[in-house]
């Protein structure tokens, strides 16, 4: 595999000079097809469940909050590192750029295996905890275990994902995770059905799938194809880097951690009317997901190329990424909202094909479509803010979805308009939260970047 990998002064030019829209356009894309195919590991574990049984798909909603937890931690560690490297690069200080990179692989490493050894220690009552009823417990128990068992490569492998990106290699990062991706999608029925594993085969799947990106994506390190490389040497006892990478990645951790406690608490209020509302609330959330990981995508490149300009002091070009990666976005969000309102039934059909299932998830799909427009706006205000280090801002609005919002509405709807109030709280609860979002916008524009304002 020969190429031009990039110098730091040149990717360091390229970030303060190249035209805006291009710019977004070029990183974004590889961005946002590494979160399409971050996707796929639990889409493609949901598709292939659903084939079992109503039950086993209802389940795989119970063990994606589990892998909230897991990404919740592993992506807040990876952002928090990130966002801190990208501003050095920006400040052309590598050498502690690589101090960051190298100390932050060991602390995602331990942060996985006491993650793999708490829940297994309490697996059964955090099954129960995430939703689990008699008839999905099983299925549930049996895909956890070997999830777990994945959580150090898992942790790390977002690490090294989110540190390519940090210096403008999206496409390094997307074929790691592309070569996972296929891995998994290949594994799963062979495991599943042709070894017979059932949902263990699932979960083996997909954790064998984690390990493969992660040694891959090492390898790009250390044959130093990246800017930046892991060392011994460069690993130290420093606190402030813990405390660098908890303060700004823990609005990540925030938003995906309340991720899962909102699945937790929409699965057992879902549960009240059968397996086939949980599964109809599973696979709408699965659909849903992808959307909104393309603009999670859109981004990812925006803090990247705001926190490079921010960090040299360019204002003008910090308040342009937000500008393009905003419109960009939302183009591909009201595409695929008017798809959904236009074929609902056929897409919950086509992951499970049971009536009661289809019609749960069709009006779900609706509420749905109906917010998906204002998904970009909402969430690139949030990453922008965690991007440029403005910590509080960037916590609240993390906080705003699954959690300000949703948790007095999932209280609250359900007992007002039963099932229909169930599949209501997300749809409400995005809604509230662009229109929180938007004075903070205003004021990140208006006070936070005007103090270096035309100065390089």
């Amino acid at each position: 595999m020969k190429s031009h990998f990039i110098t730091s002064e040149e990717q360091h030019n390229k970030m303060l000079t190249a035209p805006m829209k291009g710019l977004i356009l070029k990183i974004s894309l590889p961005l946002v097809a590494c979160q399409l195919i971050a996707v796929i590991y639990n889409t493609a574990d949901t598709y292939f469940m659903s084939q079992i049984s109503t039950s086993a798909s209802a389940a795989i909603g119970v063990t994606y909050s589990l892998l909230a937890i897991i990404q919740a931690i592993g992506y807040g560690i990876g952002i928090g590192c990130c966002s801190n490297v990208s501003r050095l690069l920006g400040e052309k200080n590598n050498k502690r750029a690589t101090e960051f990179a190298s100390t932050t692989l060991v602390i995602s490493l331990l942060t996985g295996v006491i993650l793999c050894v708490a829940g297994l220690l309490w697996l059964d009552p955090l099954m129960r905890l995430l939703g689990a009823t008699d008839t999905m417990l099983a299925y549930a128990k049996d895909y956890s275990i070997w999830l777990l068992a994945g959580a150090p490569f898992q942790c790390a492998s977002y690490l090294v994902m989110h540190l390519l990106r940090s210096e403008g290699e999206a496409t390094l990062s997307m074929i790691g995770l592309l070569l996972g991706g296929i891995l998994n999608v290949v594994l799963d029925p062979l495991l599943i059905f042709t070894a017979g594993l059932g949902s263990a085969g699932a979960a083996i799947a997909t954790s064998v799938s984690q390990l493969v990106s992660f040694i891959f994506l090492l390898y790009l390190f250390q044959s130093k194809r990246s800017i930046l490389h892991f060392s011994g040497k460069a690993i130290v006892a420093d606190w402030s880097i813990i405390a660098g990478i908890v303060t700004i990645g823990f609005p990540t951790t925030c938003r995906l951690g309340l991720a899962s406690f909102a699945f937790a608490m929409l699965n057992n209020a879902a549960g009240i009317y059968g397996d086939a509302a949980v599964a109809a609330v599973t696979i709408t959330n699965r659909i849903y997901i992808l959307i909104r990981y393309v603009a999670v995508g859109f981004g990812q490149c925006l803090q990247t190329v705001a926190g490079y300009n921010y960090g040299a002091g360019n204002m003008e070009r910090t308040k342009d990424s937000f500008k393009w990666a905003c419109s960009m976005s939302t183009v591909f969000c009201v595409i695929a909202a008017a798809l959904l309102a236009v074929f609902p039934s056929e897409v919950i059909g086509w992951f499970r094909n049971d009536p009661a299932v289809i019609e749960i998830g069709r009006t779900a799909l609706l509420f749905s479509a109906a917010t998906i427009p204002f998904m970009a706006y909402s969430t690139h205000t949030s990453q922008f803010a965690q991007g440029l280090g403005i910590r509080l801002p960037a916590t609240i609005l993390a906080c705003c979805r699954q959690g300000i919002c949703f948790v007095p509405l999932v209280l609250i709807l359900p007992s007002l308009f039963g099932l229909t109030g169930v599949l209501l709280t997300q749809p409400i609860s995005d809604m509230l939260t662009f229109l929180i979002c938007i004075p903070f916008q205003k004021r990140i524009f208006s006070k936070n970047l005007v103090k270096y304002e035309h100065s390089v």
